[in-house]
């Protein structure tokens, strides 16, 4: 029976049902239940698809007052004490095939999160694996997928096969072990290593650091910018698993005094993955640190990047100039490269020739020459860059300038009718042209070429589920430069608390701060004369320059991230 219409008896249909509720519940006013069971009904679909998709109505909402309709009870899961041991009690196979999860107890009886609550297979199924009578609540199949993905952690397994790879291997096995070519797919070291990694993926984290320590072997993830240990192995598989990764990724394994890099290209979960690894001998053997490589960065877009519109202004005034030198500075792990990237994503175009030269070509963009170095083959940055000059190009990326003949070639390069984009590693945008001028640039030739200097950080955001609004310290603020924004003090800012969506930091996600500085003739003027940082400093921001700080502040105004974070990270 199509349950958009009344029923014979004149009874209300399921969706006129919903809809009475929603208007009740003040969601929707009835004009607006009106035209959309009127689109429903042209669509032959149902009038919850059609409110969600009007972003009339939001699935929580509609989950929401469906509970309310059974007389069952809505659970947030996000903000829900989640008991771990409850939702280990069915597989997470049989949790992901009905979107099902044991959350507690309730006077005896199993609390199971349900996305469909009338599934009786399930309720039968997880009341047999338990032997525990089911009392179903109501979540959002994401909030339950989400839950799913935290609970079922494959923490617990990996110590397991960690566990049962020690057992299989004495002291002699770890010799053995790191010279074994061929390893079975099913190998403990193996199922361990796919499993550090896909868990590595599952916590956004960026970076995986593996250390041997004197007692044992120490795996740390490295998330939104700050490292957390998450588990420790025994010392005797040390051996193995570095083995394994150098095997993935193509490195000596025979060789373990001097550090050396690879890259892994692997698929877990289905998914492809990339990975930067590095080897690095300490005291206690090797450690391996892996950067997984998102390639979605690759395709961000400056406005997702934390711009704020000043900042954008006039940094989109400079990279669209057809030659000049926009250099983005700061320390490693800032998102230099991400933004460069951002901005190439806008520059490449069928009638411009672009070429990057980079150390490693982390992520391919489409449609853009990218030039690998090698050292050993006598590819430096600067061999490179000269190559390139003789490759008409219109716009060429320099991954970064390290050494005076690099900056050289790229400033000239950019005065002979090249846009030229690169990084440099300087604390803000003032201290750069001298940074420049001190590997051995001319200081005329760096105030003729620059045009842009954006100086980052990346900051954590605050979570939105338990961020917590507190009155503004007005002398703090003014301490740390309101002041000079010429904006209201806002009444109220928010500080991290903690809750089960950020992993109790009180942060989920990162943004970025920028400082942009735009070379005028005044600044330029100042450059050739060999000025001080502070003296350029102070005439960027009577030009209207936000500093990193101001920028940061304008940031916890806006509720994005809390002022110890800001403090944290810019200094």
């Amino acid at each position: 029976m199509d349950t958009r219409v009344r029923d014979r008896d004149g009874a209300l249909s399921e969706d006129e049902q919903l809809g009475v509720v929603l208007v009740k519940s003040g969601i929707i006013t009835i004009e607006q239940l009106g035209e959309a069971l009127g689109r429903a009904a042209e669509r032959g679909v149902n009038l919850a698809r059609v409110l969600i998709e009007d972003k009339l109505l939001t699935e929580e909402q509609f989950v929401g007052t469906l509970a309310e309709q059974l007389g069952l009870e809505f659970v947030d899961l996000a903000t829900y004490p989640v008991d771990a041991s409850a939702a280990r009690l069915v597989s997470e196979q049989l949790a992901r095939r009905y979107l099902a999860l044991p959350i507690g107890w309730w006077e005896g009886r199993l609390i199971v999160a349900m996305a469909d609550p009338s599934n009786v297979f399930a309720i039968d199924d997880i009341r047999a694996i338990t032997g525990a009578e089911v009392r179903q609540v109501v979540a959002t199949a994401e909030a339950v997928g989400a839950a799913i993905n935290k609970y079922h952690r494959k923490d617990s397994e990996a110590e397991h096969i960690s566990a049962e790879a020690s057992a299989s291997s004495g002291p002699a096995e770890d010799d053995r072990l790191s010279n074994v070519r061929e390893v079975r797919e099913d190998a403990p070291i193996v199922r361990l290593v796919n499993l550090l990694i896909s868990q590595a993926i599952t916590d956004r984290a960026s970076d995986i650091h593996i250390e041997p320590t004197g007692k044992d072997v120490r795996v740390r993830y490295r998330i939104d910018g700050v490292l957390h240990e998450t588990m420790r192995s025994p010392r005797n598989i040390q051996n193995g698993i570095i083995s394994r990764l150098k095997v993935m990724a193509d490195i000596n394994i025979a060789e373990r005094r001097v550090p050396q890099d690879g890259r892994i290209t692997t698929s877990i979960d289905g998914r492809n993955v990339d990975l930067r690894v590095a080897t690095l001998p300490t005291v206690h053997g090797e450690k391996v640190i892996m950067r997984i490589l998102d390639n979605s960065t690759a395709n961000l877009r400056l406005s997702e990047l934390g711009f704020l519109p000043a900042n954008m202004t006039r940094y989109s005034a400079s990279y669209t100039k057809p030659y000049g030198t926009v250099l983005v500075t700061g320390p490693t792990g800032s998102g230099k490269t991400t933004t460069l990237y951002a901005t190439l994503n806008i520059l490449n175009e069928a009638t411009k020739n672009v070429i990057t030269v980079e150390d490693p070509v982390e992520y391919q963009l489409e449609g853009i020459n990218q030039v690998q170095v090698n050292t050993k083959a006598g590819l430096t940055f600067a061999a490179a860059l000269r190559s390139i000059l003789r490759a008409d190009p219109d716009i060429i990326l320099v991954g970064e300038i390290r050494d005076r003949e690099t900056a050289t070639i790229a400033i000239e390069a950019a005065l002979t009718g090249h846009l030229v984009l690169s990084t440099l590693h300087t604390n803000d945008s003032a201290t750069t042209p001298n940074r420049l001028i001190e590997m051995g640039v001319e200081p005329f030739l760096v105030g003729s070429a620059l045009d842009c200097i954006v100086a980052q950080r990346l900051a954590r955001k605050l979570c939105d589920r338990c961020k917590e609004a507190y009155p503004v310290d007005h002398e703090q603020l003014v301490a740390m430069g309101w002041e000079g924004l010429g904006q209201e003090m806002p009444d109220h800012l928010y500080r991290a608390v903690g809750c089960q969506v950020c992993g109790k930091t009180g942060y989920s996600g990162r943004f970025a701060v920028h400082e942009v500085l735009t070379v005028t003739e005044e600044v330029e003027r100042m450059i050739v004369e060999h000025a001080h940082a502070e003296d350029i400093k102070k005439a960027a921001v009577a030009d209207g320059m936000l500093t990193l700080r101001q920028a940061g502040l304008v940031g916890a105004a806006n509720g994005l991230t809390s002022i110890e974070e800001i403090l944290r990270v810019i200094a």
